[in-house]
């Protein structure tokens, strides 16, 4: 939306602007750029300097800038048309408005637009701005081959210098000195049009062309496509370039460490010529296809190439449009004969004859791959001045990223070179491993490979897929106390012969390609595959490590991979030119191997990864770092459909059949209270509402499953397939109509247990206290089940208290304190518990009234507790999934902090068994016969039998029927009986 100017000083500004306004060309009534120049003129990001005075034009608050930081804050400015007035406009002239930023700061919030309103100045700490509204004209002249011109004049809010608050203005007494001029300098945006004009410059940085420099002789195979302006406006809109350790050189230290043409500051120059995060942005890169001799391609390139520090703010950096001694600004050719662009970079501000244009800039785009080469793009920054050479050639390269294994190879159609395949054959005949467990495992399990139905190509892609890895890890072994988050990311770049993946290349390969199994080419021995890879491990304690570039085999039949890995070491010139094993600077003496979960059973195996990472150097060597071994989190493979029946769908496969194995003993216990009416009072309420209370809360909260701890919380929950997969909905909907059944059967116990005892208490209204009660019962159950509650909290109080605090997993994901999420998880597996053990309240009712009768049938509660046992049994055999993190996806599953963990899932289903068998002993025998079993000499374990609960019988005597009394309670009960 455009803002709103009247314009009130334009009688001003034609006064101030005399001298531009008077050497104006008329507008040209076919040119429309007048409606361009408010989307063409603004810029961000650009530099601002005031010339040296005694009143600076802002002040800056440094108080809270640490005083070891080596950045010193950045001095930004930036511009927006706010309107253009079109309906006054003359000849020569157009009213123009706009905002002018001027910043310092360390921050990157700068390039924001000013909300709509007047001029104002705001200052806080390590950050000052300000802003000033503008109002002028814009014009056009001839200069220069035609230039295009604003005049304006500013309105600001300037901040006191003074003491004296009564006269504050007193330093602009001395601006007609020129010493608070202030410079702004900036690049306007990409739509504006670049003119080639450089020939005689390039000509003679680049004559000959193409010029010989080192990379030229490398034997890389480079790009020569007619599509390289493409090629680079995908490379260098991605990321910038890393600069590499001038690792050839041999010379003096000043030569050597020196950053190529640009002026580095003090941060560049503790890098000792390692160059250790040093970035070199190419901007504003301009790239016009032309053509050239025969059929050459030719492209003229123009851009920024601007050198940063590692403490730059990087999103800040990649906007910065001004120029200074950090940037190059370059101009060049391309030509697809040689495929080499060749550039003369012009250091800082330049004037009009480009007297600081002595930087020659070679760039490539290579098509071939190998161990040491994973470079996209990569050149060189050398001098043209034979005769005073300053600097070593500055080499820069982008290394290769996994997205662009997607996007980038589509065009170019690059190949990799491998180069250290026996080396990893020696690696994996040292650690093959060969026994009898291992042929067992060779043969019964699976683990990614080819696949038969499809095409060698396709098979390969796939596979690659499979083999990627980017995943959460832990050190293996894996131990109780809480490590430091490490993240894995493995990316696969070649496998067999193919790079990137299958369908960049498709229109390279023929079409019906038979399935690789059925050629006799491809032997067992040979399926051996050769892989290139990208191993990325982040995390504080592998800063070494950040990235490994790896070759090597990959064996199908165990699923491991054998690889040489290269990493690099970003020393000092000095260092890696005295470094005598190093190969092109990198350390190639790393062997690592990687295990993968196999693909079937993976229900019952562990289904993680596992790293090893050992260094073959000398353990003197300061380049040595010993052994890393890591297991990654539960990985996922390609065909999630496999491990869902293997896993989700086996859990809602047994959560059918056991719930309807629970649904048959319940029902079967119902029958018999038909045939064993004088039983029923004896059958605890409690113990029913226990079961009640647990078939219904998966009800209320969406719970679906007996194994909710393990179903619900399976790492393949994750998966979006699974969601949608019409199987796995039917289980669930299974489930939940079993659960619904089991609840309302369970009700209907409780109904005819209630009535049951109603009917005792119509045949005797004397003796009530002969009627079983369940109050006694109830409050010893909550009593145990109180005592133990404290006692578990007690225990993995300390059990948690002894692992170190880290402050990354104190609060979840949704801002909910841990402690409280770990208290509502407790709460929630103790209820489990307490339905584990629901025969306890009809234990302790057995003993307080002295049975003499089987209340239970056996079915029931011995079924009952198979049912409740069977997903302790599974959880105990399963693989486990280790997750130290207590992440929200797999907060139930953290074996360090997991309520009851494997101890739990042995001591819980023998404490129920012990009740059953307890249950079974109270009913087997009377009360009489266990109290003189269970008698030792003169010690009686239990108390002598008391007539209280003496069983009375439930059927209607003749002097009850009888009774006024009891005659309207008995035919009511009767009916309803009849209507049961």
């Amino acid at each position: 939306m455009e803002v709103e100017h009247n314009y009130e000083r334009i009688g001003e500004v034609k006064k101030h602007c005399k001298s531009v306004l008077s050497s104006a060309s008329e507008f040209k009534a076919e040119d429309n750029r007048i409606a361009d120049i408010k989307e063409e003129l603004n810029f961000g990001y650009g530099d601002w300097w005031q010339d040296v005075g005694d009143a600076p034009i802002m002040p800056f608050d440094d108080r809270d800038i640490p005083k070891n930081l080596s950045q010193p804050p950045s001095n930004i400015s930036s511009f927006w048309i706010t309107n253009v007035d079109h309906k006054h406009r003359t000849k020569k002239y157009v009213s123009v408005s706009g905002i002018l930023m001027l910043g310092i700061t360390l921050d990157t919030s700068f390039a924001e637009r000013p909300y709509k309103g007047s001029p104002r100045f705001q200052i806080w700490p390590a950050h000052t701005r300000l802003a000033i509204s503008f109002e002028g004209i814009y014009m056009e002249n001839k200069r220069n081959g035609g230039e295009r011109v604003m005049c304006l004049l500013g309105d600001a809010m300037l901040p006191s210098r003074e003491s004296d608050s009564s006269n504050p203005w007193e330093w602009v007494k001395d601006s007609d000195q020129n010493n608070n001029q202030v410079h702004i300098l900036g690049q306007m945006l990409k739509s504006t049009k670049y003119e080639f004009g450089s020939e005689k410059i390039v000509s003679k940085a680049c004559d000959p062309y193409p010029y010989r420099d080192n990379l030229m002789s490398s034997g890389i195979s480079v790009y020569k496509g007619g599509s390289f302006c493409a090629i680079l406006e995908k490379v260098t809109n991605s990321g910038p370039f890393t600069v590499v350790p001038n690792w050839k050189c041999d010379s003096a230290d000043d030569y050597c460490s020196k950053l190529g043409p640009f002026v580095s500051d003090q941060e560049i120059k503790a890098t000792n010529g390692s160059f250790k995060d040093v970035m070199l942005y190419m901007q504003d890169v301009r790239c016009k296809p032309t053509s050239g001799h025969r059929n050459d391609s030719v492209a003229r390139v123009a851009a920024v190439f601007r050198a940063t520090p590692a403490s730059e703010d990087q999103y800040r950096v990649q906007w910065r449009s001004g120029l200074s001694n950090m940037t190059l600004a370059a101009e060049g050719i391309w030509n697809s004969s040689s495929g080499q662009l060749c550039m003369v970079g012009c250091l800082g501000i330049v004037d009009a004859e480009g007297s600081s244009c002595n930087s020659r800039i070679c760039l490539y785009v290579p098509l071939s791959f190998s161990l040491k080469q994973r470079s996209i793009i990569f050149g060189s920054i050398s001098s043209t001045d034979r005769s005073n050479k300053q600097y070593y050639p500055l080499s820069f390269e982008r290394l290769v990223r996994p997205s662009e294994l997607w996007n980038y190879f589509r065009v170019s159609h690059p190949y990799y070179s491998y180069s250290k395949i026996q080396s990893a054959g020696a690696i994996l005949e040292k650690n093959e491993p060969f026994s009898f467990g291992t042929l067992v495992k060779k043969s019964l399990l699976q683990f990614p490979k080819l696949d038969d139905t499809d095409d060698f190509l396709s098979s390969l892609s796939f596979l690659a897929e499979d083999l990627t890895l980017q995943i959460s890890a832990v050190p293996d072994p894996f131990s109780n106390s809480h490590p430091p988050r490490v993240d894995i990311q493995m990316d696969i770049f070649s496998i067999g012969p193919l790079f990137g993946r299958y369908w960049y290349s498709r229109n390279a390969t023929t079409t019906g390609e038979t399935p690789y199994h059925t050629k006799a080419e491809y032997t067992e021995k040979q399926l051996l595959l050769n892989v290139s890879a990208q191993l990325t491990i982040i995390g504080k304690d592998y800063s070494n490590f950040s990235v490994l570039f790896l070759e090597g085999l990959y064996d199908p039949h165990f699923g491991r991979m054998y690889l040489v890995g290269c990493r690099d070491v970003r020393a000092s010139w000095k260092i890696l030119s005295q470094t005598i094993d190093l190969e092109s600077g990198l350390d190639c003496l790393i062997e690592v191997i990687v295990s993968y979960p196999p693909t079937t059973a993976r229900w019952l195996f562990n289904p993680t990864a596992r790293i090893s990472i050992s260094s073959q150097r000398p353990e003197d060597d300061p380049l040595y770092f010993g052994m890393i071994k890591l297991q990654t989190l539960p990985i996922m493979y390609r065909k999630q459909r496999e491990d869902i029946l293997s896993r989700r769908g086996i859990e809602g496969i047994l959560c059918v059949l056991t719930l309807s194995f629970a649904v048959a003993c319940i029902s079967s216990q119902l029958f018999y209270l038909n045939q064993d009416v004088d039983s029923s009072p004896f059958i605890s309420l409690v113990m029913l509402g226990v079961q009640a209370l647990g078939y219904s809360l998966p009800l209320i909260t969406g719970a679906e499953a007996l194994f909710k701890r393990e179903a619900s919380d399976s790492y393949e929950m994750q998966s979006y397939d699974l969601e949608k997969s019409q199987w796995l909905n039917l289980i669930d909907y299974t489930v939940k109509l079993l659960v619904l059944v089991m609840f309302l059967l369970t009700l209907r116990l409780c109904q005819k247990v209630w009535k049951s005892r109603i009917r005792l208490l119509s045949r005797a209204p004397l003796e009530s206290h002969r009627v079983p009660s369940d109050k006694r019962a109830l409050i010893a159950t909550l009593t145990i089940h109180g005592i133990g509650y404290i006692i578990v909290l007690i225990i993995h109080a300390v059990k948690t208290r002894q692992m170190p605090l880290q402050t990354d997993s104190f609060i979840d994901s949704r801002g909910r304190s841990r402690t409280l999420r770990e208290w509502q998880i407790e709460l929630e597996e103790y209820i489990g518990l307490v339905q584990d053990f629901f025969l306890l309240p009809q234990v302790i009712g057995n003993l307080m009234w002295q049975i003499d009768c089987k209340p239970l049938r056996k079915l029931y509660f011995i079924g009952i507790t198979v049912v409740r046992l069977l997903p302790h049994l599974y959880d105990y055999i399963r693989a486990p999934v280790p997750n130290p993190y207590f992440a929200e996806e797999y907060e139930f599953v953290n074996p360090t902090l997991d309520f009851f963990s494997n101890f739990g899932d042995v001591a819980i289903p023998i404490t129920a068994v012990l009740l059953a068998a307890v249950a079974y002993c109270q009913q087997r025998w009377n009360y009489d016969q266990l109290s003189h079993i269970l008698t030792f000499r003169q010690c009686r374990l239990l108390p002598a039998r008391s007539r209280a609960y003496e069983r009375l019988s439930s059927k209607p005597f003749e002097a009850e029927l009888a009774s006024d009394v009891n005659q309207s309670t008995s035919n009511k009960l009767e009916d309803e009986d009849d209507e049961e």
